[in-house]
């Protein structure tokens, strides 16, 4: 089974600290490789158009974000910026088709 999943936080998606599950936001879910590869590059194709900041990591981690979307962090006197993370997973795992 694949997923691709949406996540919302002030780290990127490739950490996946202890409690990430906790920032996710939509999971789709797809039973085809191929369903789930074209709903993760319309999905990519979306949020390229709303952010023009981008990075990648083993080409199935993908976090986006903006320079104004920032969370105001009183603990640590500074602002955490926000990144939009997209995870394609298989059987639970990180995959990725183009290794």
């Amino acid at each position: 089974m694949y997923e691709v999943i949406y996540m919302k936080a002030d780290f990127e998606p490739w950490w996946m600290f202890e409690g990430w599950e906790e920032e996710v936001l939509s999971r789709q879910t797809f039973f085809d490789e191929c369903h789930a590869m074209n709903f993760l590059e319309e999905t990519l194709s979306n949020l390229r158009v709303k952010y023009k900041n981008e990075s990648v990591k083993k080409n199935c981690f993908f976090a986006f974000w903006s320079e104004n979307e920032k969370l105001s962090c009183e603990a640590c006197s500074d602002d955490l910026q926000i990144y939009h993370g997209i995870i394609l997973l298989f059987e639970g795992r990180p995959y990725s088709k183009w290794k």
